[in-house]
């Protein structure tokens, strides 16, 4: 089963989901804004992103919380602020990628057809 993590105000949650959707292939939906992640969940997550990477360094809760000046543990800080989070985060048999990755989409939507 797919999975999107992300909001829904996000556009390339949008995206997935709309790509998901065109293709007839079924997702959980999984909004931060109703639900947080739990550590299990990021740390599964980040054995297939690294944990720098699942940062939303362009976001504004980023830059105007003073990030780009802080030395911080990723996961830690997801955990306390999901809205750091690059969304939309795509989880499907084990892997997961995170922003707009369509090419590993497409990959997921494979092997979800089986």
């Amino acid at each position: 089963m797919i999975q999107i993590i992300g909001s829904k105000k996000c556009r390339a949650t949008k995206k997935a989901k709309r790509f998901f959707s065109e293709r007839g292939i079924g997702f959980q939906d999984f909004d931060l804004k109703t639900h947080r992640l739990s550590p299990g969940e990021l740390s599964n997550i980040a054995k297939s992103v690294p944990p720098e990477e699942l940062i939303d360094s362009d976001g504004d809760f980023y830059r105007k919380a003073g990030y780009q000046w802080r030395e911080y543990d990723p996961l830690e800080e997801i955990l306390e602020h999901p809205e750091l989070l690059k969304t939309p985060v795509v989880r499907a048999a084990g892997s997961a990628v995170c922003g707009d990755a369509p090419n590993v989409w497409s990959e997921f939507a494979r092997r979800e057809k089986g």
